[in-house]
């Protein structure tokens, strides 16, 4: 059976780097192994993976800024392994560009899942270029790319997809599982915070003042309202 994908695993723990191989190629994935952040983008350039499994914590450079340093060369799904289920490695994993988290102890088949979601959202992607406007800010689907009055904002491919997918629905409110399934291709566990972390993000990418919010809401019990007349007018 051929390849389903080449995976860059950068992970210092030796026994579990060599689990996790073992397992993946058994699931019929090329997997290339790094021990060192330091080590990671000369390797990546040489072997073009379709996905990288980050460890948070690495000698070298941490794995948060290996994120930054993979993401200004390429939109590619990044995973990051931590070992840490708090808000901080939450935050500042999402923020920094990775895809998704998985919180050690790994499990396998949870993992396996992960994958397997990561590389068939990048797959599919629509050919149809569209764009949604709101008064002075203006999001382009295809392009990737977010105008607000004038001047182009920088958001992560995440942030990007969660901004998009409630500016498209705007004026409506968007329950948490209708964000999970959409953007994660799963249910909401009740738990997981990852949106509400990143929509904290956007208002102070666009300076929604998070005490009387206008631009993104939260209507508590609800969901998430991304409101179309908070935007101005040029």
């Amino acid at each position: 059976m051929s390849s389903l994908g080449h995976i860059l695993l950068v992970e210092d723990d030796i026994t579990l780097a060599d689990w996790v191989s073992e397992y993946l190629i058994d699931q019929h994935y090329q997997v290339t192994h790094v021990d060192r952040g330091d080590k990671v983008m000369e390797v990546f350039e040489n072997c073009q993976p379709d996905l990288v499994l980050l460890d948070v914590m690495l000698p070298g450079i941490n794995g948060i800024e290996v994120c930054h340093l993979l993401r200004e060369k390429s939109s590619l799904p990044i995973i990051m392994l931590t070992a840490r289920a708090d808000e901080f490695d939450e935050v500042i994993g999402l923020e920094a560009g990775a895809t998704d988290y998985v919180i050690k102890p790994v499990r396998p088949r949870a993992l396996l899942a992960r994958i397997k979601n990561s590389l068939s959202n990048r797959e599919v992607k629509s050919s149809e270029s569209k764009q949604l406007v709101f008064g002075d800010l203006s999001i382009d689907q295809e392009s990737s790319r977010v105008v607000y009055q004038g001047q182009e904002v920088e958001l992560s491919t995440n942030l990007f997809a969660f901004m998009w997918f409630l500016a498209s629905q705007a004026g409506e409110v968007v329950d948490r599982d209708s964000v999970f399934k959409a953007l994660k291709g799963r249910e909401y566990d009740g738990l997981d915070r990852r949106f509400d972390v990143m929509l904290s993000t956007l208002r102070k990418q666009f300076n929604d003042d998070p005490q009387n919010p206008k631009k993104f809401k939260t209507v508590w019990g609800k969901g998430y309202l991304f409101v179309a007349d908070a935007w101005g007018d040029s």
